[in-house]
């Protein structure tokens, strides 16, 4: 009977939640969610992995009468108070009849259920798992093929013609293939219980099918089986990617950094997991496995493969991370040493505490990696073979949490990082984390939170706290104070640095929202004052500022007003200015099989140093947002396309226009004139 009053009052309170507004801009707000997380990092392959993965789950849901926690773990804005106020609700009143019921769970807010509801749904689960058959995974399993093409209508420099008299005497200055982008993805489901997927991509610029080479310049297959009895929890064949503690030792996850939700900052610990991304550097190939023995969890995990580097003598001076191979010098790079890693994860775990300790080595066969040696690189890795070792931790209760990683190298360099997280009552909830990554510790696959690219020589206290105050009002703030205490690139001198955020978002409801950002970064570098001869390690500052309004007409339009300002200075040397009005339009009917988005920019900044994110609509699975200085407009046409049942088109057309220069671009990818053209498009099928 309580559970039928607590309905029955929901739904006479829909004008004051007003869920057709939810509706209208909801299935958006996770987009944006990742747009505020890419403007932060420059992690540009991981926040398209993490975009992929998200994407993906918005095509694939949960039940949200049968979702688990490790699944909804998988939603990176969830909190931990959030996901356990979900499944305790739903173990006190049974199965959910209705989405409106998120709305009574403590510590849901509008603003998290806008990001939920793309990834949830209410379904029949009576159908219990099918047995593993032929039958059955002929019958009941789901395959999927996607077909990617992208193009720039305009010519780049690198496609040019040349005598051959010049490509003898300069072989890089033309790209060896074709000018367009194009990827072939395919995959097979059975519950969630087996995976199977193939990925077959070409860049722009590398040779498809000519005289030099004919196919896909990179492969990636993978079998991943989960959850297949009580004891096996997962068993990965082929390409993989791994995740444990907070990243101090290994993980392939995007880093957690800082961002308007204080539940980011936390990796949660995601094991193995498959690789289905076009990601031609961030995984593993082999073979890994996670068995459970009640609540112990072993992971081990093999891998050899194949990196790009530049070799002499065989000693590696760089690796080649990018995964293009356009030019002869790139071909030289290509897959040009091994690298062979293995390693575990043992693990106690149960709902308020875990513990676990990682263990990998890593070898690169007869090669020798050696940098060139600079000052600022003199504590890089530097040999055949290392090992990495750490204990991660975690405790919580229903108001505080704690948890942490410390690592040590062979090198017996040290890192650690320990956050306390404190949420008092559902609308209020603080963090501050702590990290000491000493200079001279080593860690390959280290991907931690940071302000740098590696777990190595960074100091920094971190605080965050994030608030609802009112109704339909949230509050977000934070302060991240780091210091380098030896020298980094383009720093010849220890250095420190501040940044300060704070965020208000709004959602007054009636189908409209808003909200308005300021942030505040101040680094150093190195700089020579004007008269001066002398470099001299100073500071500069930037701060950003960032309005939206978001409102829907009548459940069809949803209409996106921003506006962006970027201040730059150094002291006592550059300012530069830049500024950005856009206006986004989206159209989705309830009945035709088709949506689009509009979006129109003008951008005005100074100078490189102030330019400014263009946030715009992308095509299913692709994550792009494009930055812009100088003077021009930006504009793009994007639409998706239910053809049939099972068969569906996306495609985007953007178009940037510079007023203030006649050649677009620098080296290969060099464009003369004032405008640049791009197409992608993108074909599914599922059967």
């Amino acid at each position: 009977m309580k559970r039928l009053w607590i309905t029955l009052l929901v739904y006479l309170l829909i004008n004051s939640y007003n869920l057709n507004s939810q509706n209208i801009y909801s299935v958006d707000k996770w987009m944006e969610y990742m747009e505020e997380l890419a403007s932060e990092t420059e992690d540009e392959a991981r926040i398209e992995n993490l975009y992929t993965d998200l994407s993906y789950l918005t095509e694939h849901p949960f039940e949200l009468n049968s979702v688990t926690e490790n699944e909804l773990k998988r939603l990176p804005f969830l909190s931990d108070q959030q996901i356990t106020s979900l499944l305790t609700y739903r173990t006190k009143y049974g199965k959910l009849v209705t989405l409106y019921e998120l709305k009574n769970m403590e510590g849901m807010d509008f603003d998290t259920i806008s990001l939920l509801l793309p990834f949830v749904y209410i379904g029949d689960i009576s159908v219990n798992k099918r047995p593993f058959s032929v039958k059955n995974l002929l019958k009941y399993g789901s395959n999927e093929l996607q077909i990617r093409y992208d193009k720039c209508f305009q010519q780049k420099k690198g496609y040019c013609s040349y005598p051959d008299s010049i490509l003898q005497q300069y072989p890089n200055r033309k790209y060896l293939g074709e000018p367009f982008y194009h990827h072939l993805r395919y995959s097979y489901a059975f519950d969630d219980r087996l995976q199977l997927g193939i990925v077959a991509e070409k860049d722009a610029g590398e040779p498809f099918w000519n005289s030099y080479h004919k196919g896909y310049d990179f492969y990636s297959v993978h079998l991943f089986f989960k959850d297949m009895n009580k004891w096996l929890k997962s068993l990965a064949i082929g390409d993989y990617k791994i995740s444990f503690g907070q990243g101090l030792v290994i993980s392939n996850d995007f880093t957690p950094g800082r961002s308007s939700i204080v539940a980011q900052a936390e990796r949660r610990t995601n094991g193995f997991r498959r690789h289905f991304s076009t990601n031609e550097n961030d995984y593993f190939r082999g073979m890994a496995s996670t068995v459970a023995l009640k609540q112990f969890y072993i992971s081990l995990f093999y891998s050899y493969r194949k990196l790009d580097a530049g070799v002499d003598n065989n000693e590696v001076s760089s690796f080649k991370t990018d995964g293009l191979h356009r030019l002869e010098r790139d071909w030289e790079k290509k897959h040009t040493i091994p690298m062979q890693t293995y390693g575990g994860n043992v693990r106690y775990e149960n709902s308020n505490f875990s513990v676990g300790i990682t263990a990998l080595s890593y070898s690169f066969g007869k090669y020798r990696i050696q940098p060139d040696p600079k000052p600022y690189n003199l504590f890089y890795f530097r040999g055949n073979d290392n090992i990495n070792m750490s204990v991660d931790y975690m405790l919580k209760t229903k108001k505080v949490k704690f948890y942490g990683e410390t690592a040590i190298s062979s090198n017996k360099a040290v890192a650690t990082l320990n956050a306390f997280q404190l949420t008092p009552v559902s609308y209020l909830s603080l963090l501050v984390l702590h990290r000491y990554y000493d200079r001279k510790y080593q860690a390959f696959f280290g991907n931690a939170f940071g302000q740098n690219s590696s777990v190595q020589n960074e100091q920094g206290v971190y605080a965050g706290m994030q608030w609802t105050p009112f109704a339909h009002f949230k509050l977000f703030m934070y302060a991240d104070v780091f210091r380098f205490p030896w020298l980094k690139y383009g720093v010849d001198a220890p250095s420190s640095g501040q940044e300060y955020m704070v965020q208000l978002d709004a959602d007054p409801g009636k189908n409209f929202a808003w909200y308005l950002r300021y942030k505040y970064r101040k680094k150093e570098k190195n700089r020579t004052l004007e008269n001066e001869s002398t470099l001299n390690i100073l500071p500069y500052l930037q701060q950003r500022f960032r309005l939206q309004f978001l409102y829907g007409i009548r459940s069809v339009w949803i209409l996106k007003t921003s506006a962006d300002c970027v201040y730059y200075d150094e002291w006592k040397g550059k300012r530069s200015l830049g500024w950005m009005i856009s206006q986004g339009a989206g159209w989705k009917p309830s009945n035709l099989p088709f949506q689009s988005d509009i979006y129109m920019a003008y951008f005005h900044t100074d100078d490189y140093y102030s330019r400014i994110n263009s946030y715009e609509k992308n095509i299913l699975y692709a994550f792009n947002m494009p930055s812009f200085y100088g003077k021009g407009i930006r504009l793009s046409l994007s639409f998706r396309w239910n053809i049939l049942d099972k068969l569906s088109l996306s495609a985007k057309l953007g178009h940037t226009y510079y007023a203030d220069r006649n050649v677009i671009g620098t080296d290969q990818e060099e464009i003369e004139g004032h405008n640049k053209t791009d197409l992608y498009a993108l074909l599914r099928y599922k059967f």
